[in-house]
């Protein structure tokens, strides 16, 4: 199986394959072919794939404010807008977005104000209060937002969910049921959402 694996691999990552418009359609950056490969794993039959983007340079990480809070995510949203909304228009448009799941976040929020360290702008901090993310396809009712925080951006006031209750529902919608996938560690039982999570069932078609 191994030796198949790697065999098949290099026609995958083979993006030399795709036509013309393809390439047109999700770019040429490096972020936009990491989106069309993970659409290629997908339609070969790769059941997880994760893009990440950011590490070199720290691209998203706005701790020592680069470029400005504004100005840093505002390039690095429209360095992977293209990539991103290629991935699900080609996805759809192949009658595999119903049973793809695309889950895009990050490791935390940012709070609302900026740090200052003796009157030195520094940027965000990490921030669980308000934050956010969004899904697509595989089985989510399509262009709902769902939640929102006070008018500062601080807390997450309206439909606010935990991360257990994201886990919990994209467990659900790969067909899981969190609250049977236990297992025995340090003499208790153990689940991928500990003691807590809900399905958010009005995200879910």
């Amino acid at each position: 199986m191994a030796f198949r694996m790697q065999k098949s691999a290099t026609e995958v990552f083979d993006l030399s394959r795709e036509p013309k418009s393809i390439h047109t359609l999700y770019g040429d950056n490096q972020f936009s072919k990491h989106c069309l490969t993970a659409r290629r794993l997908v339609e070969n039959g790769v059941r997880f794939v994760e893009i990440l983007d950011g590490a070199t340079g720290r691209k998203w990480d706005a701790h020592g404010n680069r470029g400005g809070l504004i100005g840093n995510h505002r390039t690095n949203a429209a360095r992977t807008d293209q990539g991103l909304t290629a991935l699900i228009t080609d996805l759809k448009a192949r009658g595999m977005l119903d049973e793809t799941l695309i889950v895009w976040a990050t490791e935390f929020g940012r709070t609302p104000f900026e740090e200052a360290n003796r009157e030195v702008k520094i940027g965000r901090g990490h921030h669980h209060r308000g934050f956010t993310l969004w899904m697509a396809g595989g089985g989510l009712k399509g262009g709902l937002t769902y939640g929102g925080t006070d008018d500062l951006g601080m807390n997450a006031i309206h439909n606010a969910v935990h991360v257990h209750d994201i886990h919990a529902t994209i467990l659900h919608l790969l067909g899981l049921d969190h609250l049977k996938l236990t297992y025995r560690h340090n003499s208790r039982d153990v689940r991928l959402t500990d003691v807590f999570g809900n399905v958010i069932h009005d995200i879910v078609a």
